[in-house]
């Protein structure tokens, strides 16, 4: 799309987050390597992301500087980009004496350009080892942090760079300097959702052209708000769901119902048995999400015959804790719809993301564009691998009847108290242990339940949320009298990280 924003991804765990508060400034922005930069086409504004690489390194990555210069549009550089940029304009880098990780203090030596309207102190955040030690003739500092270390360069009237990261929350007036900058843009395209459903509409019609996809659908807000969009592309559609066995209470009847609302057929694959032969004595997360994982496509592939696209509700914070989106990101756990058969496939070109470069409430916000229910593009994510990363340990019958029901008090208690939407996502999972109790006159020895709600902007981090005890102490009541084999509920107080937001 012309006259975009252009982000040039160096792999930093935050570019992704440059898109996204781009976007929510209203400006229609999207996420490059520094290889692509020729197919940005006619960018209004770049911005080169930070990296966990050092300029100074051998083989570090680089940016075509002729060609940057060349289309004559407002650049800035963050972190990595900005010690590039010095780099490239004559200036130092050198490594410094330890890494800066953590708050410091912006003090902005002019109150115009990037720091119009920002405070004349202000936390941000930094995430550095190197450090800007000269810098070329004619170059400025626009700020400084507490220490008198620069921390905002500006080169000439269209090349800028900054230190910290605007885009974290943590840089208090981080999203001001944005905006700043993007003052600076030439006729940027602005980003509203209806337009960027035109956007992805567009976009699936020439990937797919006249050939069949196959659609997986599970009823939560990604593969319902993907279905939508390719319904609405006017491809040929199949649509299958494959009922795992590990779904919520009622849960399989009720998707079959909301897609008939919605007007899209959808074909019901009840395949539990087989997930749970599959699972048995299984206890390695890992393996759980593998086996789960390659079971899924295999029924996929079995049922729909001639299979030439399978499409799936892929967002971003799936690509980036996987490690696949070409970044130097850790490993933290494999989502279902990353396992090696699925990454085989896309290399076959057999594999399409239309929602891959959207976050959560981007998502929620797409279906809303197409007049999705309210109900259904605000209902809480459930992990692809469903209840089977809410069993820690084995997965038995037992334990899977135990979650669904103790999962289905705290959701209804959390509805009808007025909580569930301002929950962003709440559970309850089984504790593979048996604990001492008392039920009645008798000792019990049954397991216990742990309860978990919590808040997220984008699912990469989470804080809990801090239920009231009237209302955790009526749940729990609930649990321990309405399910057998319960005789303890713990509430969670985990936040992401160091937790993750599911158990497994």
């Amino acid at each position: 799309m012309e006259r975009q924003i252009a982000v040039i991804d160096f792999g930093s765990q935050y570019t992704q987050l440059i898109v996204r508060r781009i976007r929510e400034l209203g400006y229609f922005s999207k996420l490059y390597q520094p290889e692509e930069l020729r197919e940005t086409g006619s960018p209004a504004a770049i911005i080169l992301s930070g990296g966990p690489r050092s300029t100074l390194e051998e083989g570090a990555p680089d940016i075509d500087f002729d060609y940057l210069k060349s289309l004559d549009v407002p650049v800035l550089g963050v972190c990595y980009g900005m010690q590039l940029l010095n780099i490239r304009w004559g200036g130092q880098v050198k490594p410094g004496n330890s890494r800066e990780y953590g708050p410091a203090t912006l003090v902005p030596c002019q109150a115009d350009t990037l720091f119009q309207g920002v405070s004349r102190e202000s936390q941000i955040w930094m995430s550095h080892s190197d450090t800007v030690s000269a810098l070329p003739e004619g170059a400025e500092v626009l700020a400084r942090n507490q220490h008198d270390v620069p921390v905002a360069i500006r080169w000439t009237d269209n090349f800028f760079g900054i230190q910290f990261h605007p885009e974290v929350t943590h840089s208090e007036e981080g999203k001001t300097v944005l905006r700043n900058f993007l003052g600076l843009a030439k006729d940027p395209h602005e980003f509203r959702i209806d337009s960027f459903k035109d956007y992805l509409v567009q976009e699936i019609r020439e990937e797919v052209g006249d050939r069949e996809v196959v659609c997986g659908v599970s009823g939560g807000v990604d593969s319902t708000v993907l279905a939508v969009l390719l319904k609405e592309a006017g491809v040929k559609l199949n649509p299958i769901f494959v009922d795992t066995g590990l779904l919520r209470k009622d849960e399989g009847d009720e998707v079959e119902a909301q897609f008939r609302e919605l007007g899209v057929e959808i074909r019901r694959i009840n395949a539990g048995e087989k997930f749970m032969g599959r699972l048995a004595g299984v206890t390695d997360p890992e393996e759980k999400r593998r086996r789960i994982g390659d079971l899924f496509i295999d029924i996929f592939f079995e049922s729909a015959g001639n299979v030439e696209l399978l499409a799936q509700g892929t967002l971003y914070p799936d690509v980036i804790e996987s490690a696949t989106s070409g970044s130097i990101a850790s490993k933290i756990k494999t989502h279902h719809n990353r396992v090696d058969r699925i990454l085989e496939l896309k290399a076959e070109g057999k594999v399409i993301e239309p929602l891959h470069e959207l976050f959560k409430d981007e998502v929620r916000a797409l279906g809303e564009a197409m007049g999705v229910p309210h109900a259904l593009v605000h209902r809480h994510p459930f992990p692809g691998p469903g209840l089977a990363v809410r069993v820690p340990g084995e997965i038995t019958e037992d334990k899977l009847r135990i979650t669904r029901e103790a999962d289905a008090i705290f959701i209804n208690n959390l509805r009808e108290s007025g909580w569930y939407d301002q929950v962003w996502q709440a559970y309850a999972a089984v504790l593979p242990v048996r604990t001492v109790g008392v039920k009645g006159d008798e000792r019990s020895y049954e397991f216990a339940i742990s309860l978990r709600a919590v808040v997220s902007e984008d699912a990469m981090t989470a804080s809990w949320v801090e239920l009231p005890y009237e209302l955790l102490g009526k749940i729990s009541n609930d649990i321990l009298n309405k399910v057998p084999g319960v005789n303890r509920v713990l509430y969670d107080i985990s936040t992401k990280p160091p937790a993750s937001i599911e158990w497994e």
